[in-house]
């Protein structure tokens, strides 16, 4: 247990924690307040219009990118922090009062998710790298794991206290709230002292640095197998507003209340999840691959529920293995990268993670419309499955392994993969 939370024993640590906890908690509010007002207020449950804002509020992770991950490697990461956040509290107190107002439109609402994608796509790269300068390289993916899980709680708790404000006072208040959390995050970040965060080596200034991170990973073709399966679940299998949505609205014929306790209810998985992979240690492939995995086939089972009860159990083993294959996959990639490329690859691995969403939510909005709500489950658990494939070939291809058959003494056959040397030795 001590191992589980042992980056809480750090001062600076904990105040980041404690900031981002409450922030997320107005974020995830937001969000659900968002999805609702989009798919119940301002269309008729048009889950194609979900999908269309889902993807203006993510598609600027493709374009800004390599521009973010290259200000994270060079510049003040806690003083981006505080312009990112600022800006973010004035775009939700903006939408607030519009909504309230009762002056919002459908366009509005696009208009203020394509902006706080902008700001958004600036800040993931910066938040997730400022974690390093909290805390030792071997606290590293504890901390990534405790992040994930603080998310993940807030998620448990946001989206059912968002649904019941959204039933009671409406969307707009929901907002207005979301803009007073961002004060906890800027808070935190002047309870920081500067002068105790870890040095870390910065990109020297010149021409050529967003090429130079490309060119990194291009080099290593393990984090390249990861954001190749980054890319799939995150384009295809991560929806898990519209999923959920379609389903309560669509399938089920209930309530914002219910699609708010539905992504609390996900969220249960989400953060035992986390705090596996907090207790872990040193992300693995094989973690990652077979989350990715488990992932599509309790996708599977959710699409098969024969009702709300059953659809809400179904989504704790989704929400579980998602958050290990996302965890497990940001602890990787972020542990393994050099510290001076370190803001520009996770602004790619962000990108590819965030950013696949403008292509697949719209897709599978599409078929939550033609095909029905089960079919657009179905598109995410063919997503997990196919990222688990990619990744076992590449184990196999990369390790230089073998299928070899065994004869137990009953009779049975069974198979297990070999390295190629064990195999040699086993024929000798």
């Amino acid at each position: 247990m001590m191992s589980t939370f042992k980056s809480l024993h750090i001062l600076n640590y904990r105040i980041w924690f404690v900031g981002a906890l409450i922030s997320n908690i107005g974020t995830w509010m937001q969000r659900t307040a968002q999805d609702w007002l989009v798919f119940a207020h301002l269309t008729e449950h048009d889950a194609g219009a979900m999908g269309i804002t889902m993807s203006l509020q993510l598609g600027p992770q493709l374009f800004l990118a390599p521009v973010a991950g290259l200000l994270a490697d060079r510049f003040n990461r806690k003083q981006l922090l505080v312009l990112t956040q600022s800006a973010m509290a004035l775009l939700s107190a903006g939408l607030g009062i519009l909504v309230v107002a009762g002056a919002a439109q459908l366009w509005h609402v696009y208009g203020f998710a394509l902006l706080l994608g902008v700001v958004s796509a600036l800040d993931a790269p910066v938040r997730q790298t400022f974690v390093s300068e909290l805390v030792r390289d071997d606290y590293l993916p504890n901390a990534v794991a405790l992040n994930s899980a603080s998310f993940n709680v807030a998620r448990m708790i946001g989206p059912a206290v968002a649904g019941l404000l959204t039933v009671a006072v409406g969307p707009g208040w929901v907002f207005l709230i979301n803009t007073l959390t961002f004060l906890a995050m800027l808070l935190s970040l002047w309870k920081i002292p500067s002068a105790s965060l870890r040095q870390l080596p910065r990109a020297p200034a010149g021409k050529g640095r967003i090429r130079e991170g490309l060119r990194y990973v291009r080099f290593r073709p393990d984090i390249v197998v990861v954001l190749v399966a980054i890319f799939i679940v995150g384009t295809l299998g991560l929806n898990y507003a519209l999923f959920i949505a379609a389903m309560v609205g669509a399938e089920f014929g209930l309530d914002a209340g219910a699609f708010g306790l539905m992504n609390s209810i996900m969220a249960i998985g989400s953060v035992t999840g986390a705090l596996l992979s907090a207790r872990r240690g040193k992300p693995r492939l094989r973690v990652i691959f077979g989350a990715a995995g488990a992932f599509g086939l309790a996708s599977g089972i959710a699409a098969l529920a024969p009702d709300y009860f059953w659809f809400g159990v179904a989504l704790v083993p989704v929400g579980l293995f998602a958050i290990t294959m996302m965890t497990s996959s940001n602890g990787y990639v972020q542990t393994t990268t050099d510290p001076v490329m370190r803001g520009r690859v996770m602004a790619l691995y962000m990108a590819i993670f965030m950013g696949g969403t403008p292509i697949g939510a719209p897709l599978v909005g599409w078929v939550a419309n033609v095909a029905g709500p089960r079919w657009a489950m179905a598109v995410a658990a063919a997503s997990g499955l196919v990222a688990a494939l990619i990744g076992l070939l590449w184990i196999i291809r990369a390790k230089h392994l073998r299928i070899r058959f065994d004869r137990r003494s009953s009779g049975l056959r069974h198979f297990r993969l070999v390295s190629g040397a064990e195999e040699n030795d086993a024929d000798r």
